[in-house]
């Protein structure tokens, strides 16, 4: 199996980059993305169980790994809510499938959104990670329009090794993540 693009990016130009901008003594020491995580709440699912199958499909067409249904953990009755019941879906990408998604999700998905100036860069949890909102998923071209019933958004988590916020902001930077906003 052929190595990701990206990957060999990571090795070839972002380690180099990170290690000369924050001084690292040892290549260990560079943050890299251990993870991508996927979720997708459906809120319709409460009333129409055939949306959770529905969303598990895509979110598996678009990653090429099976997602699997999220289930309430909690009973809420203004939501017409039980515990158990399945509301969403989700799918953890690592190694090759993580680096080809984001291959795919930057040099494709990302430019296909309607109006696109880049990410917010607010989306950092102060520990590294970075979450990414997706309004509609048929910014995948994986996504038929044709085939889909409704459209529905995701969120995008990058999991990371970065121990700051500033860290995390460069690496992504660096794999070419096209932020709004500049950080100084």
């Amino acid at each position: 199996m052929a190595t990701s693009r990206f990957k060999e990016k990571y090795q070839a130009e972002v380690i180099p980059a990170l290690r000369e901008k924050f001084q690292y003594k040892n290549v260990m020491q560079v943050p890299k993305i251990t993870k991508i995580s996927i979720n997708r709440g459906i809120g319709a699912a409460v009333a129409d169980k055939k949306l959770v199958d529905i969303g598990v499909d895509e979110l598996t067409t678009i990653t090429g790994q099976k997602a699997v249904a999220t289930i309430a953990k909690k009973s809420v009755s203004n939501f017409k809510l039980r515990e158990g019941m399945p509301i969403g879906a989700r799918v953890t990408l690592r190694g090759q499938k993580m680096y080809e998604f984001l291959d795919r999700l930057l040099t494709i998905a990302l430019p296909r959104v309607r109006d696109f100036r880049g990410v917010n860069d607010k989306g950092f949890d102060g520990r590294g990670n970075y979450t990414l909102g997706i309004k509609e998923q048929i910014i995948f071209p994986e996504i038929s329009i044709d085939k889909i019933k409704s459209i529905s958004g995701m969120d995008i988590t990058f999991v990371t090794t970065a121990n700051t916020d500033e860290e995390s902001y460069e690496l992504l930077k660096a794999f070419g993540m096209p932020f709004t906003n500049i950080k100084k």
